[in-house]
Protein backbone atom coordinates (compact mmCIF):
# COMPACT_ATOMS: atom_id res chain seq x y z
CA UNK A 1 0.00 0.00 0.00
CA UNK A 2 1.50 3.32 -1.10
CA UNK A 3 1.71 5.92 1.65
CA UNK A 4 -1.68 7.68 1.83
CA UNK A 5 -0.22 11.08 2.75
CA UNK A 6 1.78 13.81 1.10
CA UNK A 7 2.14 16.22 4.03
CA UNK A 8 2.63 16.13 7.79
CA UNK A 9 -0.98 17.22 8.24
CA UNK A 10 -2.18 14.25 6.21
CA UNK A 11 0.17 11.92 8.08
CA UNK A 12 -1.30 13.10 11.37
CA UNK A 13 -4.80 12.43 10.02
CA UNK A 14 -3.67 8.96 8.96
CA UNK A 15 -2.53 8.23 12.51
CA UNK A 16 -5.92 9.34 13.83
CA UNK A 17 -7.67 6.83 11.56
CA UNK A 18 -5.47 3.86 12.50
CA UNK A 19 -7.34 0.58 13.12
CA UNK A 20 -7.77 -0.83 16.60
CA UNK A 21 -7.15 -4.32 17.98
CA UNK A 22 -9.72 -6.97 17.06
CA UNK A 23 -11.83 -7.44 20.18
CA UNK A 24 -13.31 -10.75 19.02
CA UNK A 25 -9.86 -12.23 18.52
CA UNK A 26 -8.74 -10.76 21.84
CA UNK A 27 -11.55 -12.45 23.74
CA UNK A 28 -11.10 -15.68 21.82
CA UNK A 29 -7.39 -15.74 22.65
CA UNK A 30 -8.13 -15.09 26.32
CA UNK A 31 -10.66 -17.92 26.34
CA UNK A 32 -8.24 -20.31 24.64
CA UNK A 33 -5.44 -19.36 27.02
CA UNK A 34 -7.67 -20.26 29.94
CA UNK A 35 -8.20 -23.78 28.56
CA UNK A 36 -4.60 -24.73 27.74
CA UNK A 37 -2.89 -27.60 29.56
CA UNK A 38 -1.07 -25.55 32.18
CA UNK A 39 -1.85 -23.88 35.48
CA UNK A 40 -3.35 -20.39 35.06
CA UNK A 41 -0.60 -17.83 34.47
CA UNK A 42 2.14 -20.45 34.40
CA UNK A 43 3.71 -19.00 31.25
CA UNK A 44 3.83 -15.50 32.71
CA UNK A 45 4.32 -12.69 30.20
CA UNK A 46 4.29 -15.16 27.32
CA UNK A 47 0.55 -15.51 27.83
CA UNK A 48 -0.09 -11.76 27.71
CA UNK A 49 2.21 -11.45 24.71
CA UNK A 50 0.38 -14.14 22.75
CA UNK A 51 -3.02 -12.64 23.53
CA UNK A 52 -1.80 -9.18 22.50
CA UNK A 53 -0.41 -10.58 19.25
CA UNK A 54 -3.63 -12.45 18.51
CA UNK A 55 -5.69 -9.29 18.93
CA UNK A 56 -3.70 -7.44 16.29
CA UNK A 57 -3.65 -10.36 13.85
CA UNK A 58 -7.40 -10.91 14.14
CA UNK A 59 -7.09 -14.59 15.03
CA UNK A 60 -7.45 -16.36 18.37
CA UNK A 61 -4.92 -18.97 17.21
CA UNK A 62 -2.30 -17.06 15.19
CA UNK A 63 1.06 -18.12 13.79
CA UNK A 64 4.28 -16.29 12.97
CA UNK A 65 5.72 -17.32 9.62
CA UNK A 66 6.97 -14.16 7.89
CA UNK A 67 8.83 -11.72 10.16
CA UNK A 68 10.30 -8.67 8.44
CA UNK A 69 13.24 -6.64 9.72
CA UNK A 70 13.74 -3.28 8.02
CA UNK A 71 16.95 -1.33 8.54
CA UNK A 72 16.99 2.31 7.45
CA UNK A 73 20.28 4.17 7.04
CA UNK A 74 20.91 7.91 6.81
CA UNK A 75 23.50 10.55 7.63
CA UNK A 76 23.29 13.46 10.06
CA UNK A 77 24.65 16.99 9.72
CA UNK A 78 25.05 17.24 13.49
CA UNK A 79 28.11 15.01 13.14
CA UNK A 80 29.95 18.25 12.36
CA UNK A 81 29.75 18.93 16.11
CA UNK A 82 32.03 15.96 16.94
CA UNK A 83 29.26 13.92 18.55
CA UNK A 84 30.36 10.44 17.43
CA UNK A 85 33.36 8.21 17.91
CA UNK A 86 33.09 7.21 14.23
CA UNK A 87 33.09 9.26 11.03
CA UNK A 88 29.94 9.53 8.84
CA UNK A 89 31.58 7.31 6.21
CA UNK A 90 30.86 4.34 8.45
CA UNK A 91 27.15 4.57 7.59
CA UNK A 92 27.86 3.77 3.94
CA UNK A 93 30.33 1.05 4.89
CA UNK A 94 27.86 -0.63 7.26
CA UNK A 95 25.11 -0.57 4.63
CA UNK A 96 27.46 -2.55 2.40
CA UNK A 97 28.09 -4.95 5.29
CA UNK A 98 24.33 -5.46 5.73
CA UNK A 99 23.93 -6.10 2.03
CA UNK A 100 26.73 -8.69 2.07
CA UNK A 101 25.37 -10.49 5.13
CA UNK A 102 28.20 -9.62 7.48
CA UNK A 103 26.47 -7.75 10.30
CA UNK A 104 24.95 -8.96 13.55
CA UNK A 105 21.46 -8.20 12.26
CA UNK A 106 22.01 -10.58 9.33
CA UNK A 107 22.80 -13.43 11.71
CA UNK A 108 19.80 -12.70 13.93
CA UNK A 109 17.46 -12.58 10.96
CA UNK A 110 18.75 -15.94 9.78
CA UNK A 111 18.32 -17.39 13.25
CA UNK A 112 14.65 -16.41 13.52
CA UNK A 113 13.64 -16.76 9.88
CA UNK A 114 13.15 -13.05 9.26
CA UNK A 115 13.44 -11.31 5.92
CA UNK A 116 15.91 -8.42 6.08
CA UNK A 117 15.39 -5.33 3.94
CA UNK A 118 17.92 -2.49 3.97
CA UNK A 119 17.00 1.01 2.77
CA UNK A 120 19.73 3.62 2.37
CA UNK A 121 18.12 7.07 2.45
CA UNK A 122 20.00 9.71 0.47
CA UNK A 123 23.33 8.96 2.13
CA UNK A 124 25.16 11.55 0.05
CA UNK A 125 22.89 14.28 1.41
CA UNK A 126 23.11 14.50 5.21
CA UNK A 127 20.45 16.36 7.13
CA UNK A 128 21.21 19.93 8.14
CA UNK A 129 23.10 20.32 11.41
CA UNK A 130 20.17 20.89 13.75
CA UNK A 131 22.21 23.16 16.01
CA UNK A 132 21.80 25.76 13.24
CA UNK A 133 18.13 25.15 12.36
CA UNK A 134 15.71 22.45 11.20
CA UNK A 135 17.34 19.17 10.18
CA UNK A 136 14.85 18.61 7.34
CA UNK A 137 12.34 20.48 5.24
CA UNK A 138 8.75 19.25 5.32
CA UNK A 139 9.21 17.64 1.90
CA UNK A 140 12.27 15.77 3.17
CA UNK A 141 10.66 14.44 6.34
CA UNK A 142 7.49 13.45 4.46
CA UNK A 143 9.62 11.61 1.88
CA UNK A 144 11.34 9.71 4.70
CA UNK A 145 8.01 8.86 6.34
CA UNK A 146 6.76 7.61 2.98
CA UNK A 147 9.90 5.53 2.46
CA UNK A 148 9.27 3.85 5.80
CA UNK A 149 5.58 3.31 5.09
CA UNK A 150 6.26 1.79 1.67
CA UNK A 151 9.01 -0.49 3.02
CA UNK A 152 6.55 -2.58 5.06
CA UNK A 153 5.58 -5.86 3.43
CA UNK A 154 1.82 -6.33 3.88
CA UNK A 155 2.43 -10.10 3.99
CA UNK A 156 4.67 -9.80 7.06
CA UNK A 157 3.27 -10.99 10.38
CA UNK A 158 5.65 -9.08 12.66
CA UNK A 159 7.82 -6.03 11.93
CA UNK A 160 11.11 -4.86 13.41
CA UNK A 161 12.53 -1.48 12.45
CA UNK A 162 16.25 -0.85 12.83
CA UNK A 163 18.65 1.91 11.91
CA UNK A 164 22.18 2.82 10.94
CA UNK A 165 23.32 6.42 11.04
CA UNK A 166 26.40 7.92 12.63
CA UNK A 167 25.20 10.69 14.96
CA UNK A 168 21.70 9.36 15.43
CA UNK A 169 21.86 8.89 19.21
CA UNK A 170 22.34 12.66 19.39
CA UNK A 171 19.25 13.14 17.25
CA UNK A 172 17.28 10.68 19.40
CA UNK A 173 18.36 12.47 22.58
CA UNK A 174 17.24 15.80 21.14
CA UNK A 175 13.84 14.34 20.23
CA UNK A 176 13.39 12.87 23.71
CA UNK A 177 14.35 16.17 25.34
CA UNK A 178 11.95 18.10 23.12
CA UNK A 179 9.05 15.69 23.69
CA UNK A 180 9.42 15.06 27.41
CA UNK A 181 11.40 17.98 28.79
CA UNK A 182 14.14 17.89 31.35
CA UNK A 183 17.84 18.53 31.07
CA UNK A 184 19.58 17.50 27.84
CA UNK A 185 22.20 15.69 29.94
CA UNK A 186 19.54 13.35 31.28
CA UNK A 187 18.60 12.15 27.80
CA UNK A 188 22.06 12.08 26.22
CA UNK A 189 24.31 9.03 26.43
CA UNK A 190 27.60 7.83 25.02
CA UNK A 191 26.14 6.21 21.91
CA UNK A 192 29.02 4.70 19.97
CA UNK A 193 31.20 5.03 23.05
CA UNK A 194 32.37 8.63 23.05
CA UNK A 195 34.70 9.77 25.80
CA UNK A 196 33.84 12.44 28.36
CA UNK A 197 34.72 15.25 25.97
CA UNK A 198 32.59 13.70 23.26
CA UNK A 199 29.67 13.31 25.66
CA UNK A 200 29.97 16.98 26.60
CA UNK A 201 29.85 17.89 22.90
CA UNK A 202 26.72 15.76 22.46
CA UNK A 203 24.96 17.39 25.41
CA UNK A 204 25.91 20.82 24.09
CA UNK A 205 24.65 19.94 20.61
CA UNK A 206 21.31 18.76 21.99
CA UNK A 207 20.97 21.90 24.11
CA UNK A 208 21.76 24.18 21.16
CA UNK A 209 19.53 22.15 18.87
CA UNK A 210 16.56 22.63 21.18
CA UNK A 211 17.25 26.36 21.33
CA UNK A 212 17.67 26.67 17.57
CA UNK A 213 14.37 24.88 16.96
CA UNK A 214 12.32 26.15 19.88
CA UNK A 215 9.35 26.79 17.59
CA UNK A 216 9.02 23.03 17.00
CA UNK A 217 8.74 21.87 20.59
CA UNK A 218 4.94 21.98 20.82
CA UNK A 219 4.34 19.83 17.69
CA UNK A 220 5.70 16.26 17.80
CA UNK A 221 5.92 15.90 14.02
CA UNK A 222 7.81 19.19 13.81
CA UNK A 223 10.13 17.81 16.49
CA UNK A 224 10.78 14.84 14.18
CA UNK A 225 11.40 17.19 11.24
CA UNK A 226 13.63 19.65 13.04
CA UNK A 227 15.65 17.33 15.30
CA UNK A 228 15.34 13.93 13.65
CA UNK A 229 16.96 12.20 10.73
CA UNK A 230 15.70 10.41 7.66
CA UNK A 231 16.11 6.98 9.25
CA UNK A 232 14.20 8.02 12.38
CA UNK A 233 11.36 9.39 10.27
CA UNK A 234 11.37 6.24 8.15
CA UNK A 235 11.07 4.08 11.26
CA UNK A 236 8.10 6.17 12.39
CA UNK A 237 6.52 5.75 8.96
CA UNK A 238 7.05 1.99 9.01
CA UNK A 239 5.58 1.65 12.51
CA UNK A 240 2.51 3.59 11.37
CA UNK A 241 2.18 1.48 8.23
CA UNK A 242 2.38 -1.74 10.22
CA UNK A 243 -0.58 -0.52 12.27
CA UNK A 244 -2.56 0.13 9.08
CA UNK A 245 -1.81 -3.43 7.93
CA UNK A 246 -2.62 -4.99 11.31
CA UNK A 247 0.99 -6.11 11.82
CA UNK A 248 2.44 -6.08 15.36
CA UNK A 249 5.78 -4.30 15.82
CA UNK A 250 8.72 -5.04 18.12
CA UNK A 251 10.52 -1.82 19.01
CA UNK A 252 14.31 -1.78 19.17
CA UNK A 253 16.51 0.43 21.33
CA UNK A 254 16.82 4.10 22.20
CA UNK A 255 16.84 5.49 18.66
CA UNK A 256 13.89 3.43 17.45
CA UNK A 257 11.97 4.23 20.63
CA UNK A 258 12.60 7.95 20.21
CA UNK A 259 11.24 7.78 16.67
CA UNK A 260 8.19 5.86 17.90
CA UNK A 261 7.70 8.39 20.71
CA UNK A 262 6.83 11.06 18.17
CA UNK A 263 3.83 8.95 17.13
CA UNK A 264 2.82 8.46 20.76
CA UNK A 265 3.05 12.21 21.32
CA UNK A 266 0.63 12.79 18.42
CA UNK A 267 -1.83 10.06 19.51
CA UNK A 268 -1.22 8.25 22.83
CA UNK A 269 -2.67 4.99 21.43
CA UNK A 270 -0.50 5.05 18.32
CA UNK A 271 1.88 2.44 19.76
CA UNK A 272 -0.69 -0.03 21.10
CA UNK A 273 0.37 -2.50 18.37
CA UNK A 274 3.98 -2.41 19.59
CA UNK A 275 6.03 -4.05 22.32
CA UNK A 276 9.51 -3.11 23.52
CA UNK A 277 11.94 -5.79 22.42
CA UNK A 278 14.70 -5.00 24.88
CA UNK A 279 16.24 -2.49 27.25
CA UNK A 280 19.27 -0.88 25.67
CA UNK A 281 22.42 -0.07 27.57
CA UNK A 282 22.00 3.52 26.32
CA UNK A 283 21.16 5.09 29.67
CA UNK A 284 18.03 7.07 28.84
CA UNK A 285 16.25 4.17 27.12
CA UNK A 286 14.67 3.02 30.38
CA UNK A 287 13.24 6.49 31.00
CA UNK A 288 11.95 6.69 27.45
CA UNK A 289 10.21 3.31 27.72
CA UNK A 290 8.68 4.40 31.02
CA UNK A 291 7.25 7.49 29.33
CA UNK A 292 5.62 5.20 26.75
CA UNK A 293 4.42 2.65 29.32
CA UNK A 294 6.44 -0.14 27.71
CA UNK A 295 8.12 -2.97 29.64
CA UNK A 296 11.01 -4.52 27.69
CA UNK A 297 11.02 -8.23 26.94
CA UNK A 298 14.81 -8.60 27.24
CA UNK A 299 17.61 -6.88 29.15
CA UNK A 300 20.96 -8.08 27.83
CA UNK A 301 23.05 -4.91 27.81
CA UNK A 302 22.80 -4.47 24.04
CA UNK A 303 23.53 -1.11 22.42
CA UNK A 304 24.31 -2.03 18.82
CA UNK A 305 21.27 -0.70 17.02
CA UNK A 306 20.50 -2.21 13.60
CA UNK A 307 17.26 -3.57 15.06
CA UNK A 308 19.34 -6.25 16.78
CA UNK A 309 17.65 -6.28 20.19
CA UNK A 310 14.18 -6.33 18.66
CA UNK A 311 15.22 -9.04 16.21
CA UNK A 312 16.40 -11.15 19.13
CA UNK A 313 13.00 -10.63 20.76
CA UNK A 314 11.32 -12.14 17.70
CA UNK A 315 12.27 -15.46 19.24
CA UNK A 316 10.41 -14.62 22.44
CA UNK A 317 7.30 -13.64 20.50
CA UNK A 318 7.53 -16.77 18.36
CA UNK A 319 7.75 -18.89 21.51
CA UNK A 320 4.74 -17.15 23.05
CA UNK A 321 2.61 -17.62 19.96
CA UNK A 322 3.75 -21.22 19.42
CA UNK A 323 2.77 -22.16 22.96
CA UNK A 324 -0.57 -20.39 22.71
CA UNK A 325 -1.56 -21.81 19.33
CA UNK A 326 0.16 -25.18 19.48
CA UNK A 327 -0.61 -26.39 23.00
CA UNK A 328 -3.60 -28.65 23.49
CA UNK A 329 -6.54 -27.61 25.61
CA UNK A 330 -7.54 -29.79 28.56
CA UNK A 331 -10.43 -31.14 26.50
CA UNK A 332 -8.23 -31.90 23.46
CA UNK A 333 -5.64 -33.68 25.59
CA UNK A 334 -8.14 -35.57 27.71
CA UNK A 335 -6.63 -34.05 30.84
CA UNK A 336 -8.84 -33.13 33.76
CA UNK A 337 -8.91 -29.36 34.19
CA UNK A 338 -8.60 -27.52 37.45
Amino acid sequence: MTAPFTSLTQFQATLAKAPQANQTALQGAKDRNGQLTKPPGALGRLEDLAIWYASWRGSDRPAINTPQVIVFAANHGVCAQGVSAFPPEVTVQMVANFEHGGAAINQLCKTFGAKLDVHALDLDNPTVDFTTGPAMTEDEVVAALQAGWNAVDPAADVIVTGEMGIGNTTSAAAIATALFGGDAAGWTGRGTGVDDAGLARKIDAVTRGIAANHQAITDPLQVLRCLGGRELAAMAGAIAAARAHGIPVILDGFICTAAAATLHAVHPGALDHTVAGHLSAEGAHADLLAKLGKEPLLNLGLRLGEGSGAALAIGVLQAAVACHSGMATFAEAGVAGA
